[in-house]
């Protein structure tokens, strides 16, 4: 059974750091997360926007807006994937999901969120400027 659950949320000033969590069960093969797993946020009134992707690979890929900003990283030891957010800005702010592509599935490419089988609850972030 697959599951996502989101952490590490909170209300942070301008500048400041947040790390988001996400804890997955379900896509472990081989010790390691066989899926291509992906950040996403949403501000209220936009539409969802992925923020960055990283394939079982290890591949990474950022949206321009948080390019130099924000790491995306996968920990295979605890089945976790990470979200580390520093220089934050009052335009980060907004409802942050973990998801996942699927077992197997390879990100292609792909950071639409109709692309993502699997989400998270959200965790939510507000930066104050």
């Amino acid at each position: 059974q697959v599951h996502l659950v989101e952490s590490g949320g909170g209300s942070v000033q301008a500048g400041g750091s947040l790390t988001l969590s996400c804890v997955a069960s379900g896509y472990t093969q081989s010790s390691n997360i066989n899926s291509c797993m992906g950040w996403f946020r949403q501000a209220p009134g936009k539409e969802r926007e992925g923020v960055a992707r990283i394939d079982s690979d290890g591949t990474k890929t950022y949206v321009d807006s948080v390019k130099g900003r924000f790491t995306i990283s996968l920990d295979n030891t605890k089945n976790t994937l990470n979200l580390q957010m520093n220089s934050l800005k009052a335009e980060d702010t907004a409802m942050y999901y973990c998801a996942a592509r699927g077992f197997g599935w390879a990100c292609l490419g792909s950071m639409v969120p109709s692309s993502f089988k699997d989400w998270g609850q959200g965790t939510q972030v507000t930066v104050s400027s």
